[in-house]
């Protein structure tokens, strides 16, 4: 299979992919406090699904949303996050943060 047969991302995801980092739980509780993260299953691809979010595919989104498989982020989650030192990556997607625990 030669490079132009394998699936290319759009431009944005490419920006978004740049975007993404490891973050501490520090830097993410006053998002948290505003109600702005959004919680990523483990088993999904962060910057695509903050790729949709940008893009405003509402219908993806909502089948995430009623799957569980991204959820603002819920209270327990944030205190286990605080108690712990888990491995978080984030990315912005004004004006939610998504967020995904890794390992």
């Amino acid at each position: 299979m030669s490079s132009s047969d394998t699936p290319s991302h759009s431009a944005l995801y490419q920006k978004l992919l740049g975007e993404t980092a490891k973050i501490a739980w520090s830097e993410l509780e006053r998002f948290f406090a505003r109600g702005m993260l959004l919680r990523v299953a483990g088993d999904l691809d962060l910057v695509s699904v903050a790729e949709a979010v940008a893009s405003d595919e509402k219908n993806q989104v909502a089948q995430w949303l009623s799957a569980g498989l991204v959820e603002r982020l819920q209270a327990d989650t944030a205190a286990g996050w605080a108690a712990g030192d888990p491995e978080l990556w984030a990315v912005v997607v004004s004006p939610w943060v998504c967020v995904q625990q890794r390992g």
